[in-house]
């Protein structure tokens, strides 16, 4: 059994790390409550958004088509990994590293694959492999629309240009604060949805389709990264405050067990300590 000195240090760095955790679990929560707030309210725009697009979508045909929409052979893919800039949130990186991983060995197998890092943990999972062509893991320093804005332009610019013939975007989506849910989503092509045949898709447009199609696929695709980012800093802190509130609770039982054990030893070393003075008194008795 350690001596009463070991276990009295191992009690106090026990519970400065227990003072720790718990305070990362309020900061967390705290930012837990902004971030939920932002994506909640933006979720219903982007859906709606994003039904218009491809109710548009399954008319393109038709017509020119969109340079959005335009199906190639796919040989060149990149994939968009959204992490986070931070450790001690749980699973929450290494389910990210873990599908990309997937989808370069097993679903894109043989093609050429590259991947734009959001995120200084994906950054360091595949820097090293000479694979990612640009890390934006300073977007999390001002998280706006606009900034994420760019990084979706430049996407597809290099989309249009024949850079890439597939672009993939994997993110954690948030569900609560327990619970996030890794998405992988086709960011282009735009996949149009299946035709209903009760479903009346001749539309009048107003102004032209051109320019429908020129104004709103481009603001889709924003606010669809902007969706994923967003989605993703609130499952992070929802992640971090989970971890944390886990490992306070296993650092208090820690810190309990190490206190009763504490307590056995110094009872124990009284108790031996009564019965060598109650030897000595017997033996100068005799």
């Amino acid at each position: 059994m350690a001596n009463l000195k070991e276990i009295r240090n191992r009690i106090s760095s026990v519970s400065s790390t227990m003072q720790i955790t718990s305070a990362m679990k309020m900061v967390s929560a705290a930012k837990l409550k902004k971030a939920q707030d932002a994506i909640t309210a933006m979720r219903p725009y982007a859906d709606k958004l994003t039904e218009l697009l491809q109710s548009l979508s399954a008319t393109l045909e038709a017509d020119a088509g969109s340079k959005f929409a335009d199906q190639r052979e796919v040989n060149r893919v990149l994939i968009v990994s959204i992490s986070s800039n931070r450790g001690l949130c749980g699973a929450f990186n290494s389910n990210i590293i873990k599908q990309t991983n997937n989808l370069i060995d097993n679903v894109y197998a043989g093609k050429e694959v590259s991947v734009l890092a959001i995120g200084k943990k994906i950054n360091d999972a595949f820097g090293k492999k000479g694979i990612v062509i640009a890390n934006k893991s300073d977007i999390y320093d001002d998280l706006t629309f606009d900034n994420v804005a760019e990084i979706a332009q430049m996407l597809m610019d290099k989309f249009v240009t024949g850079e890439f013939d597939k672009i993939e975007i994997v993110y954690n989506k948030f569900k609560n604060a327990a619970t996030q849910i890794v998405m992988t989503e086709q960011f282009l092509p735009i996949v149009p949805i299946q035709q209903d045949e009760n479903v009346n898709l001749d539309y009048i447009f107003e102004p032209s389709k051109a320019e429908i199609v020129e104004e709103l696929i481009p603001k889709s695709l924003k606010t669809q990264l902007y969706k994923g980012v967003r989605d993703s800093f609130a499952s992070e802190h929802g992640a971090r405050m989970t971890a944390m509130h886990k490992a306070t609770d296993n650092a208090t039982e820690l810190r309990d067990q190490l206190k009763l054990t504490y307590n056995k030893a110094r009872q124990a070393a009284i108790t031996n300590e009564i019965l060598e003075i109650v030897g000595g008194a017997e033996a100068l008795n005799n």
